[in-house]
């Protein structure tokens, strides 16, 4: 059945038939564009999701000290010790420490002086923070040394080569210090 609509002008009356809109067409084309949106909405989180993962692994630090295990818990990244190139203590430790596994002795926590060094998360909280110029960026979390007890703000960036370059600093990134960390083979 189509409407009709009465057209008049002065010299004559016209009926033209006007197109009949169905409401089971307009809720149609409405799921079929949200279907739509939420598509392209999934393809491009799964891109961004499968670019943010690219740290999770194990990685060297400088000097072969020490390997790293990146690991993702939600949407955060965290780093923990697996294994160290010198696991105890020197033959001539000063402080009778000789042939123990190092525990993080410098943490300004002292219930956590007896925690083992391997095992120890040291990179807490980073987040994906895009891409830019090439390079993938986390950023938003902190990098712990047990070297000296201290934890300072970090950032991660993944390069061409592979490599990651994770710079700790405080307050500004321009005080700080970067290291390249490679995957482990």
């Amino acid at each position: 059945m189509k409407k009709s609509l009465l057209l008049q002008t002065q010299s004559q009356t016209r009926v033209i038939a006007a197109p009949v809109v169905n409401p089971v067409v307009n809720t149609i084309k409405a799921a079929l564009l949200t279907a739509l949106v939420a598509l392209v909405w999934a393809l491009s989180s799964s891109y961004v999701w499968a670019n943010s993962d690219q740290i999770v692994g194990s990685w060297v630090t400088p000097d072969d000290k020490a390997v790293v295990e990146i690991y993702q818990q939600g949407d955060q990244y965290f780093g923990k010790f697996v294994s160290l190139k010198e696991p105890t203590y020197a033959a001539d430790n000063a402080d009778g420490l000789s042939g123990q596994i190092k525990v993080d002795r410098n943490n300004p926590d002292t219930m956590q002086h007896e925690q083992s060094i391997i095992g120890l998360v040291m990179l807490n909280g980073m987040t994906y923070a895009g891409e830019k110029k090439g390079k993938h960026k986390w950023q938003g979390g902190t990098i712990y040394d047990p070297g000296n007890g201290k934890a300072y703000k970090c950032t991660i960036k993944l390069n061409a080569d592979g490599t990651l370059d994770l710079r700790g600093y405080i307050g500004i990134s321009l005080f700080g210090r970067t290291q390249t960390w490679r995957p482990k083979p």
